[in-house]
């Protein structure tokens, strides 16, 4: 599993001394152990997507400065070599940031406004995890080196240690947001969450952002995508559809009432699709005589290289196809945005369970058909 490159926030500013300029924010910074850089970036936000909006040169003391203005308070990104820092601003605010380019954690000071206190809460939650993480690939690079034959199983020895860190970053986040609930720190502390994992706090998230910050285009935009996913959420009625197989046979989701059926959208050209493939054949060998059914909806383009994966992989059940990628009208009724995604729907036609994997699906259907 790769682990995206943390990147640490700035803060909110809300207050401001009569003397401070209105109209516009300012970043002072400060880059200790510069080496080669002199030039530095500023991103903002422009239709929900981060874009150079300035750039300045770096001094031979490392510094720099940035005068901007902002319609509302937003999300910059300040950029130097493969290094990102994370701000939030708005007219007013005087941020200085100081970082040292040497620090492989990406740990930097700032201060100027003020949620600075619960912001440097985030980011020492944030580095906590970074450490541990660094402490735990030391361990296992030294016990490799000791015993390089084993090191798929030390691999293994040492996923759950590395996943209980996961588990207490993703609480530690969800906890952040909920105290510092409508600020957009709070925003950006849920949106590094895992969107598959947590989809379901992500909505309800949504739904308390959208009356506490209001008028920011990144934030609009989530909010009316966790509206859309309120559909295809566990306990909803699952969104009727009708495609057709390869030799033009029109099949419905209707057609599979009374029984579990997992509609599972898939590629050809996806890995992870096919890594798990083995296991839904496992699945469905085991309880296709036990009211248990699969659809497979195909997001290929090319009808040879699905039908071929199909027959290569051996899957046995019903597949249909847009042929459309994630374009296709049942895919985007799903809200499906990356693959492999399943829905297990119950005899009833509401969502029982989702992206379920390996065993978990096995699990799932043991306890579920008795």
């Amino acid at each position: 599993m790769k682990l995206k490159q943390l990147s640490l926030i700035a803060l909110i500013a809300i207050g401001f001394a009569a003397c401070k300029p209105k109209d516009s924010f300012t970043i002072d910074g400060t880059f200790n152990n510069r080496g080669t850089e002199k030039k530095v970036f500023l991103f903002g936000m422009q239709s929900s997507k981060m874009v150079a909006i300035d750039s300045t040169n770096i001094s031979e003391k490392g510094e720099f400065k940035f005068i901007r203005k902002t319609p509302s308070v937003d999300f910059f990104r300040v950029t130097v070599g493969n290094h990102e820092f994370m701000l939030i601003a708005k007219n007013g605010d005087e941020i200085k940031l100081e970082a040292d380019l040497a620090d492989k954690s990406m740990a930097y000071k700032i201060t100027g406004a003020n949620e600075v206190e619960k912001l440097s809460e985030l980011n020492a939650i944030r580095s906590d995890f970074a450490k541990q993480v660094e402490k735990l690939q030391a361990d296992f690079e030294a016990k490799v080196a000791t015993q390089p034959q084993n090191r798929a199983q030390v691999l293994e020895e040492m996923k759950p240690q590395y996943q209980s860190y996961i588990n207490q970053l993703n609480q530690q986040i969800i906890k952040f947001a909920k105290d510092n609930k409508g600020t957009l720190a709070s925003f950006y502390a849920m949106n590094t969450l895992s969107p598959q994992e947590f989809e379901a706090e992500l909505v309800k998230f949504a739904d308390e952002v959208k009356n506490d910050i209001k008028g920011n285009a990144t934030v609009d935009a989530f909010v009316e995508q966790m509206s859309a996913l309120k559909a295809v959420q566990v306990g909803q009625i699952a969104p009727e559809f009708t495609m057709n197989t390869a030799d033009g046979k029109a099949i419905s989701l209707a057609n599979y009432k009374g029984k579990y059926v997992l509609v599972d959208f898939w590629a050809s050209w996806c890995q992870p699709c096919r890594q798990e493939n083995p296991n839904v054949v496992k699945v469905y060998n085991k309880y296709k005589d036990r009211n248990f059914d699969i659809l497979g909806i195909s997001l290929d383009t090319d009808k040879a290289a699905w039908l071929n994966a199909v027959k290569a992989d051996g899957l046995l059940w019903s597949h249909v196809s847009e042929l459309k990628d994630f374009n296709g009208e049942t895919v985007k009724k799903y809200q499906v945005q990356a693959i492999p995604a399943s829905f297990l729907i119950d005899p009833n036609g509401k969502i029982a369970a989702k992206n379920l994997r390996g065993d978990e699906l096995d699990a799932f259907l043991a306890k579920t058909l008795r």
